[in-house]
This record gives structure tokens, C-alpha cells and sequence, in this order.
């Protein structure tokens, strides 16, 4: 076998130069780049058809149509965008002319179609965030459009229109009950604020953040209405237009990300020592995010463990260290919730708030008193949560390997010895044993970002290698080898529907290929590897 070329510090600094164009990046694009949401795109379609773009949303619509009617991703991750999809589209048809022949009803018929179908079988929706409001209050509204056309005779419907089953209305009733009381309406909720159709408008009980509700254009949009009315917020009305802009017309589902996609993309750069340093003022706005209860992902959104943990951590590991004091805010007694008053519990959200905690429990005199019995109890928790098969699984994310990566270097560098070797060891076994024929790794086909998730483990850990290591390895990096700057990332992160949060992706990517320089020991017994690659302009690793 012959040995794979040694990597050296030509490959380094090319690794440090395309880190430092992502970090220029973060800097020039403070709201994030993320990838375009059916759901939230059809939200904006019918709830602001006045809004610049309303035509690219809806050719946005029908292009990302499947062949089988739906919209979004595998099994039940369809459920959401489809029916935000058809709603959009039928709530469109509803003020125009008939029109025989017409796009966007073929469209629609096809997607009520195949959600008929999806809702009669039950089919089980992911935990994703709001998914059991949204789901009934769009059928609601896709019946009543239905309901409509019957009225019509409407021609573009000629074969006639079914009514989608209702499902399990319980929480949405609560919902809007709550809402509709007067009380103060939880902050949790008005992410998703436009699942109460007319109440949201200019609710009293929510106020835009830096012109946006939630965080969301979706909900920005259902709250603001009709601009025309008097009293419209034109601060809402540039951040409409702002979310607009990026994408040409659709949209994402959370605008800006400015903190999380900092936090995220750093810290990435930082566990695999990427040589590389943020500009002070990328620092310094970080640090400012952070407040006594934590830091929130964007402007509107509740405080969370998770942002506020990685926020932590990435600041700790660059040199500018502030005390975790605001994570016990977050402390349930046997682990950390996400924000108060979660539904669930998520095992990434406890890793990072395991290394925010690790980190000021090694380095810090008052962090080894205050936190490190914390510390032993959360990495216990989180080897408890353990699927049999080795991997972790993650309400944040679709795939059990960015919760597997995320739970593994966690545990390796701060866990006692005790809980973290056989953890780590059975989910590296898993990781070999579920590596593709072609060398990647994945849930549904291999990817970059799950690929690099994978190598991020078995490059990572500080454990002598098990059986297998070497050469899976060697095959993950030739696959990786593929992966260009340019390439386009799938859709994996939980929101209301995937998304790809496109420059942490892209760090993760860039953290796989540090760690093969690192660990350059075991790259070079895993046989021929070619990991150059154009990168940002530049090449990374050796071929």
C-alpha cells in the first residue's frame, strides 16, 4: 500500500486562508446566508402577495414542487412545506380569475393529492418546531379554500376537490385560546406566530425586535398585514424586504442568524484548531450578545442553552473567556432544557452546554469550583442517552451524526474517562460500520456536511483507533476530496422546515480537512488520499 503524501504547512496556511474568507464573511453578512424555506415561502406568498418578489416566490414554489406532488424533504419532513406549498398556491387562486389550464392549480391539485394521502395514513410528523399547530391551522385554511371553489364551479378544479382530514386540533385550540384571553402570549410561541391566521395581525401582545416577530418572515408577515392600514412599522417593513433580498424573492425560515451562524462557524473552526483568528470586532459583538439569561439565535427568539453554550465556548476557545453563570438559568437538576418551557430535550443543546462548562471548569480556578460537579453529572446524562446502535439522535438536526459528532467531542475532551471511553468507542464503531459504499456518510444519500461529521470523530478523538478507523478514514476523505466551495448542501437543520445554515456547513467542511492535517498519522496509514481541493480560491490539503 502506498503511504498517503504528508501533509505540511503549505496545506495549513491554505486551510487558515480559506477560514479567514469564511470569517470575512461572517463580518460582510452579519443576518447569515440560509437556504431558501418551502414553508416559509409560502407563508410570505399568502399572507404578503404585496410584497416585492411575490412572483419569484411562487415560480420558487413550483420549481421545488417533487414528482410526487410534495414539497421538502423524506417521509414526514414533507408534511410541512406541502402543506404550506398548496395552501399558498390555492390562497393565490382564490384572487385571480379562473383560467383554465392554469399552473399553479395543477400544481395544487397535485399536492392535495398526495397530502390526502399523507394526513389519511397518519403519517408521523418530525419534531420540528410548531409542527402540530401548523399542520392543522393550514388544513383548516386549505378547506375553506376548498370549500370556496366548490361554491365556484371554479374550472381549474374540474375533477373536483376533496377536504384534507382535520387531525388533532387540541393544541392549536389551546393555542388560540391562550392568545385570544388576553394573557401574555409566550415567547416561545411567537416564532410561529402566523399559525393563528387574522389574531396575529398587529397582536398587541407582541412587539417587533429590530423589525422582525420571531425571528421569521412568516411570522413578520402575518403580524404586519395589510401595509396599507394605518400604523404599519416601517422598521417590519424594511426587515420584509431585507429577508427578501438575499434569495431574490423566497425566503428562509429564521432571519438574521448573525449570532448563532458566529457562534457555530467558530466554534467548528476552533474544536479542530484551524489556525486562524476572528477580527476583534466579530469578538466584541459576540460578547456583547451575551446578556444574563444568555444570548437568543436572532432578534425576538427567547434566550437558549444552545446558542448561549456555543456562544460560550467559541469565545473561551479564541481567547476572550466570560463566565457561563447564565447557563444555569437553564439547568433542569438532571440536564439543561433548550429554553424554559421546552417540549423534549436535546442532546446537542447538552453537549455544548457539557464543553461551555468543561472548558471554564479546566481552565478557570472558579470554573473548576462552581462547575466541575455539573460537569460529571451532565457527561452521565448524556452517555444515558446513548441509542443502542452507538449514535445519538437530536431534535435540532435530521441527522444522528451531527448529534453523534456533537455529543462525542463533548464527552472525549471533558467526560471523566470512565464515561467517556466506552460512549466514544461504541459510537466510532457505529460510524464505521455505517460508512457508504462510496466513502460518505448520511442519513438518506451521503453528504459533505455528514461526511465531514463523521471524520470530525474519527480524526477527533484522543482514544487509540478501533478496527476499521484507518480506512474509513482514508475512503471519507476521498470523498470529501469531491466537495468544492460552490457545492450545495441539503437541507438538515430543524426548523419549521430543513434548512441549511450555508457558512456553518461550510466550517465544518473546512474543520474535517484541518483535522486531516492534525492527525496526520492516522490519514497516512489509510492509504492513497487526495484531499486538494479548491476551497474558497484556494487548495486545501495534498494530493
Amino acid at each position: 500500500m502506498t503511504p498517503a503524501p504528508a501533509t505540511g504547512a503549505r496545506d495549513e496556511s491554505a486551510v487558515a486562508a480559506s477560514a479567514r474568507e469564511l470569517l470575512a464573511a461572517l463580518v460582510l453578512e452579519p443576518a447569515g446566508r440560509v437556504s431558501p424555506s418551502v414553508y416559509e415561502t409560502g407563508r410570505v406568498v399568502a399572507d404578503a402577495p404585496w410584497l416585492t418578489g411575490h412572483d419569484r416566490r411562487l415560480r420558487y414554489l413550483l420549481d421545488a414542487q417533487r414528482a410526487d406532488g410534495g414539497w421538502g424533504g423524506a417521509g414526514g419532513y414533507a408534511v410541512v412545506p406541502t402543506v404550506s406549498a398548496v395552501e399558498a398556491l390555492l390562497s393565490t387562486l382564490r384572487g385571480t380569475e379562473d383560467s383554465v389550464g392554469d399552473p399553479l392549480a395543477a400544481a395544487a391539485t397535485r399536492g392535495l393529492e398526495v397530502l390526502a394521502d399523507w394526513l389519511g395514513r397518519g403519517t408521523p410528523l418530525p419534531d420540528t418546531p410548531a409542527a402540530d399547530l401548523i399542520v392543522p391551522a393550514l388544513v383548516e385554511r386549505i378547506n375553506d379554500h376548498l370549500a370556496f371553489f366548490a361554491t365556484r364551479d371554479d374550472r381549474r378544479f374540474a375533477d373536483g376537490l376533496r377536504a384534507l382530514p382535520g387531525g388533532d386540533r387540541r393544541r392549536l385550540d389551546a393555542v388560540r385560546a391562550l392568545v385570544g384571553s388576553g394573557r401574555p402570549v409566550p415567547q416561545k410561541l411567537v416564532h410561529a406566530f402566523e399559525v393563528l391566521g387574522l389574531v396575529a395581525r398587529r397582536h398587541a401582545g407582541v412587539s417587533p425586535v429590530a423589525g422582525a416577530v420571531g425571528a421569521s418572515p412568516a411570522a413578520t408577515a402575518a403580524w404586519i398585514g395589510d401595509p396599507a392600514t394605518p400604523g404599519a412599522d416601517p422598521e417590519t417593513l424594511a426587515y420584509l424586504r431585507d429577508a427578501v433580498g438575499p434569495l431574490d424573492g423566497p425566503v428562509p425560515c429564521c432571519t438574521p442568524i448573525t449570532v448563532f451562524e458566529r457562534a457555530w462557524a467558530l466554534s467548528n473552526l476552533a474544536r479542530a484548531g484551524v489556525p486562524v483568528r476572528p477580527a476583534p470586532k466579530l469578538v466584541a459583538e459576540l460578547t456583547a450578545a451575551l446578556g444574563p439569561q444568555g444570548t437568543p439565535t436572532g432578534p425576538g427568539l427567547p434566550a437558549d442553552a444552545d446558542t448561549t453554550s456555543v456562544t460560550l465556548y467559541a469565545l473561551a476557545r479564541f481567547g476572550h473567556p466570560v463566565d457561563p453563570a447564565s447557563l444555569l438559568h437553564f439547568d433542569l437538576g438532571t440536564h439543561f432544557c433548550t429554553w424554559q418551557g421546552e417540549d423534549g430535550r436535546s442532546v446537542t443543546t447538552n453537549a455544548h452546554v457539557l464543553e461551555a462548562l468543561g472548558w471554564h471548569a479546566r481552565h478557570t480556578s472558579a470554573g473548576a469550583s462552581r462547575y466541575a460537579d455539573r460537569v460529571v453529572a451532565l457527561a452521565g446524562w448524556l452517555g444515558d442517552e446513548q441509542q443502542p446502535d452507538g449514535s445519538w439522535a437530536d431534535r435540532w438536526h435530521a441527522s444522528p451524526y451531527y448529534a453523534t459528532s456533537c455529543v462525542v467531542a463533548a464527552l472525549d475532551t471533558y467526560a471523566p474517562a470512565d464515561i467517556a471511553g466506552p460512549a466514544v468507542d461504541r459510537a466510532v464503531d457505529w460510524l464505521v460500520a455505517t460508512q457508504r459504499a462510496d466513502g460518505a456518510w448520511g442519513r438518506w444519500a451521503g453528504t459533505a456536511e455528514e461526511t465531514a461529521y463523521a471524520l470530525h470523530v474519527l480524526l477527533g478523538v484522543r482514544r487509540p483507533a478501533r478496527p476499521g478507523v484507518p480506512e474509513a478514514i482514508g475512503r471519507g476523505l476521498r470523498r470529501l476530496a469531491e466537495v468544492d466551495d460552490r457545492d450545495e448542501h441539503p437541507p438538515l437543520w430543524h426548523d419549521k422546515d430543513l434548512y441549511a445554515p450555508v457558512l456553518i456547513v461550510r466550517a465544518a467542511v473546512l474543520a474535517a480537512r484541518q483535522l486531516a492535517i492534525t492527525r496526520s498519522d492516522l490519514v497516512n496509514s489509510s492509504g492513497p488520499v487526495a484531499v486538494a481541493r479548491p476551497y474558497g480560491g484556494h487548495m486545501i490539503g495534498s494530493a
